[in-house]
């Protein structure tokens, strides 16, 4: 992490407001109520933090991707009864996030209120980085807080542009976290070091794959993007995922894990269905043996064991992609194994840092969320800083 950007410890807020931009794009139901918190509780140390202090807050968010306007179901309206129950206090709401009613609702702010504005892409200058809407959302607020780590790769006006127009520009502590765990798996890391790639598709995952090649003495390669693999090495794989134009791109990949001395690891046997359905007709494959008609949809019981042994012998562990469709009982087992792997080898010493999306959603459907090292609220975010790339939402809280 840049030591030159600021953090909420650097400041005292007392008598000052702050315009946080936080990530409460949380899933709402049919009924528009807030299924999942996580995001909500994840900003609640630097609201607390401004709020002790004696400041005010001005809290920003996008949430879901409206397309031309305001739409009731994208409204942040729905999430004031969640947000006010996990801060315990009252939070008053803007039904537009610029203009003159939301600079009213700011100024008259005591210290400890919060104000909540209305979804940011309701305006189209958002994720355009329109630097007049930027200058309209900082009037709001003597501070700005970049607390949303999940929309950190982009270059919108709440995120990047924004910050120019304050002297006092800090990171929050989501943000802070974040960006520390994610140098751990980047710097120096304890060795031996273990990625773990599943998911369905290579081609998200090409620039992250070839810089893990640098870095780790194990890369386990599970999910979708394992058939392509298979497949590029002669075998058969039925119906399951192919990606046919990244079939030269896998075979360079296993030929460059080869000269640096990276253990990659392939599944060796799969779980095959007649269906993309949990209860569909089911049986095993070995790797590359998977009939036509049938499809590959979770790692098999002996890569688990492999996956497993690899892992239990690591000192550090990144995750991202699950093994399997474990959104389906019936697949869910390669992802667990993989996941109670991950909890054992943590409480063994070693470090564990889950890499957001589809990953975190599985460790926390089993249950694990508090046994790894750390979870990542950011999947795309974190990808690209792993990549090298410049986070903009980061950059622009350089002095």
């Amino acid at each position: 992490m840049n030591s030159r950007i600021k953090n909420v410890d650097n400041l005292s807020f007392e008598g000052k407001k702050a315009l946080v931009r936080v990530d409460f794009n949380v899933p709402l139901d049919n009924e528009l109520n807030v299924t999942d918190d996580t995001r909500i509780q994840a900003a609640l140390p630097t609201i607390n933090k401004i709020l002790t202090d004696g400041g005010s807050v001005v809290l920003m968010s996008h949430l879901g991707r409206p397309k031309s306007g305001p739409e009731d179901k994208f409204s942040l309206k729905n999430i004031v009864v969640a947000l006010e129950k996990a801060l315990g206090r009252p939070v008053k709401f803007a039904p537009d996030c610029i203009g003159r009613e939301a600079e009213m609702l700011a100024e008259g702010l005591k210290p400890g209120e919060v104000l909540l504005l209305e979804n940011l892409r309701f305006h189209k200058e958002e994720e355009k980085g329109d630097v007049d809407f930027a200058k309209k959302l900082s009037k709001l607020g003597d501070i700005y807080v970049n607390d949303a780590f999940g929309t950190a790769h982009r270059a919108h006006a709440s995120t990047a542009v924004i910050a120019q127009f304050f002297t006092e520009k800090v990171c929050g502590y989501l943000m802070l976290s974040e960006l520390k765990n994610a140098d751990k798996v980047l710097g120096n890391p304890e060795r031996p070091y273990t990625a773990i790639m599943g998911g369905a598709k290579i081609a998200d995952k090409i620039m992250i794959i070839e810089q893990l090649l640098n870095k780790v003495d194990n890369l386990i390669i599970g999910g979708g993007m394992s058939y392509t693999f298979a497949k590029a090495q002669g075998g058969t794989i039925g119906d399951s995922l192919l990606e046919a134009d990244k079939m030269d791109f896998v075979l360079e990949l296993m030929e460059t894990a080869k000269e640096k001395g990276v253990n990659l690891i392939l599944p060796v046997d799969t779980v095959i269905s007649k269906a993309f359905a949990n209860d569909a007709e089911q049986g095993m494959a070995n790797k590359g043996e998977i009939p036509d008609g049938w499809m590959g949809l979770d790692i098999g019981p002996k890569t688990r064991e492999i996956f497993s042994e690899v892992i239990a012998n690591s000192k550090t562990i990144l995750w991202n992609g699950p093994m399997g469709v474990f959104e389906m009982d019936s697949f869910d087992k390669g992802t667990k194994a993989v996941a109670e792997a991950v909890v054992a080898a943590t409480k063994a010493g070693a470090y564990s840092l889950i890499g957001g999306g589809d990953s975190a959603a599985a460790v926390n459907k089993f249950g694990f969320g508090d046994d790894v090292s750390f979870v990542s609220t950011g999947g795309g975010a974190l990808l690209e800083h792993m990549e090298g790339k410049v986070l903009p939402g980061v950059a622009a809280l350089e002095p």
